[in-house]
């Protein structure tokens, strides 16, 4: 049925598979290795290239920090079509940075635990593969470890963020209250992103300068976590990041049992898992709105508002049967009117919401596979049937953007890929959707 789409989207990760062992998110707009990123595109490749997919986990991992820090970008090779790049973030000013491997000093959501266990249920030979998570999963286990003693500032189980790009959703509405009480210089740069993307589709100059600043006051302490958590002004709890983090702990349990001999480890990702399940439950969830939220360390209080983030949850080993009910009503009830693709980044109904401004309103796929795979987790498969559809329906009518207008009549002027094409996680992604079994 869908032949030719799927040669398309090898095509894409060919394309954007580097001679270095890695794959650009989109050339010219992304050359660089990112994060999560690389970790949804070795599944799309897990399909048809296993040693690609290899390839790609083994050469993001070759770039951990001496402390088990993972960068959400590595710089691997030269390019002066990106900003900001290697010279701006400055990671050799941290003394845990690797030396081999000039990358930022922020993180990005922690998926690689579900990624290899996800690469392992794809393949056909999970001897072969076994034996190469083998090879990585401790790497996997040490960036946990690193999340739970140097990110968990109040030592209930959840780790914070200091940068809005740690997150994954760079220019979400959720972080416009932070940014109103700061103040930061207006900074002299050239964008790079606004060159190969309508600017409407992007965050503003201004917004910039926050992200800037921030991580500005990352470098004057060195990267140093402790202090950034004591001077950042932007310190936060997310529920994507922190049930992407127990997600993956679940799937380290399940892959380290498959290996035998890891009762430590195992012991381990257990107690943190029990603290974090609690404390996600207890501190994250909104009864008001019926849905995970942010919550702001330095306020120390919730963020009031639902994004397709407040929804991972359900992916996770987190809630029981009745939250999952309510997450469920909510995520209808918001965001399934007949008149839109599921699933919004942000609540359409909210005055903050963008339909193509990136993070601000638009649909992107990777969520639509986590919120897939969640309501599946849940029971909830006719909806699980109803995003898959449009997500489905979206890349055959648009082809591999890096997100889409969640609207199914947009403007006569309009065109409802926005960002990057030839987006190698919307390709990824629609091979794992195509090939599920």
């Amino acid at each position: 049925m869908y032949n030719d789409l799927i040669q398309k989207a090898k095509t894409v990760l060919d394309t954007n598979f580097q001679p270095g062992g890695f794959t650009i998110p989109s050339k010219g707009l992304y050359p660089f290795q990112w994060k999560w990123d690389a970790g949804f595109i070795a599944i799309g490749f897990a399909h048809y290239d296993v040693v690609k997919a290899k390839k790609e986990i083994e050469t993001l991992l070759n770039a951990q920090w001496k402390n088990g820090f993972i960068p959400h970008i590595v710089f691997h090779t030269e390019s002066d079509t990106y900003f900001p790049g290697p010279d701006f973030h400055q990671s050799h000013l941290s003394k845990e940075s690797n030396p081999d491997y000039p990358s930022t000093g922020m993180v990005q959501p922690p998926v690689l635990g579900f990624v290899l266990e996800h690469m392992l249920n794809v393949v056909e030979d999970k001897k072969a593969m076994l034996q190469f998570i083998s090879t990585q999963i401790d790497k996997v286990f040490w960036n946990h470890e690193y999340f739970y003693k140097e990110r968990d500032v109040t030592n209930e189980g959840l780790v914070y963020i200091y940068h809005n790009w740690e997150s994954g959703t760079d220019n979400s509405p959720i972080w416009d209250d932070i940014w109103a009480t700061m103040n930061p210089p207006q900074y002299t740069f050239k964008r790079k992103d606004t060159s190969h993307v309508d600017a409407s589709q992007r965050p503003s100059n201004r917004e910039y300068d926050h992200y800037l600043y921030l991580i500005d006051i990352a470098k004057k302490y060195n990267y140093k976590d402790a202090k950034i958590a004591e001077h950042s002004p932007f310190l936060v709890l997310d529920p994507l990041f922190n049930a992407m983090l127990i997600k993956s702990n679940e799937s380290l349990i399940n892959l380290y049992k498959k290996l035998g001999g890891h009762a430590d480890k195992i012991k381990q990702l257990e107690t943190w898992q029990k603290q974090s399940v609690a404390s996600f439950n207890s501190k994250l969830f909104n009864e008001e709105l019926g849905a995970f939220v942010h919550y702001d360390l330095k306020a120390d209080q919730q963020i009031p508002f639902v994004c397709s983030s407040s929804f991972a949850a359900l992916y996770a080993p987190i809630v029981d049967a009745d939250r999952a009910e309510i997450l469920v009503n909510t995520l209808q009830h918001k965001f399934g009117d007949e008149s839109l693709y599921l699933c919004a980044s942000f609540d359409p109904s909210s005055e903050r919401y963008d339909p193509k401004r990136y993070w601000r309103g638009p649909v992107w796929i990777n969520m639509n596979w986590i919120l897939y795979l969640g309501l599946k987790r849940a029971g909830k498969t006719a909806l699980a049937a109803r995003i898959k559809a449009d997500t489905l329906t979206l890349l055959e009518r648009y082809g591999f953007y890096e997100y889409f207008d969640a609207r199914k009549k947009v403007p006569d002027d309009a065109f409802g890929g926005y960002g990057g094409d030839n987006f190698s996680w919307s390709a990824a992604l629609f091979l794992d959707f195509v090939n599920e079994k």
